[in-house]
């Protein structure tokens, strides 16, 4: 199984791929991953925005998305976000509440239709014969009605711009292709 992250991961260093992506705790089984304040914004963040697809349109700003968001930022506060301090969580949190707002101001595209791919990891078969599966979770598709078609959109939560040699969107391009029956006909 491939993914953008992983993908980046193994070209940063193969270790790190290995650890992160393949070694498992012989106790328990499961992957170790640690918890850092940048994921745990990122997560709630994408948790509060991405539920509202599930949502029929005329209702998703009905009950406000800052509620939304503190309901996600429960599964990340304190230790379980990685932070170290009051003071870390909170000038990350103000950071979150800040996006929250922003997308609450200026929603664009998410009052629109979306279409949700059915699977929670979708996935395809990249090549059967040497075994390799792309996976990953597409942030929203819009779904466009003049042209029965799908928009990809992609939420950025870090403090930095994609890198533009990125294989995020050509990914999601694939897989949102494989994976829903729409046309592909803008990626952002």
């Amino acid at each position: 199984w491939v993914s953008h992250s992983s993908l980046g991961d193994y070209l940063k260093c193969p270790r790190a791929y290995f650890l992160r992506n393949v070694y498992r705790d012989p106790k328990s089984n499961k992957k170790i991953s640690v918890m850092e304040p940048p994921l745990a914004l990122g997560q709630a963040v994408h948790d509060a925005i991405e539920g509202l697809s599930k949502i029929p349109t005329e209702e998703r700003f009905v009950r406000p998305l800052i509620e939304r968001f503190e309901k996600s930022w429960e599964n990340v506060t304190g230790a379980k976000g990685g932070f170290t301090s009051r003071e870390q969580e909170e000038k990350a949190k103000a950071r979150a509440i800040a996006m929250i707002t922003r997308v609450s101001d200026h929603p664009g595209p998410l009052r629109n239709k979306a279409i949700k791919i059915r699977q929670d990891l979708p996935y395809y078969w990249l090549s059967e014969e040497d075994n390799i599966i792309l996976c990953g979770k597409v942030d929203w598709l819009e779904y466009v009605e003049d042209s029965d078609s799908v928009r990809i959109i992609d939420f950025k939560t870090g403090k930095f711009d994609e890198d533009p040699d990125s294989l995020q969107l050509p990914i999601y391009y694939l897989l949102a292709t494989h994976t829903q029956t729409k046309p592909i006909t803008a990626i952002s």
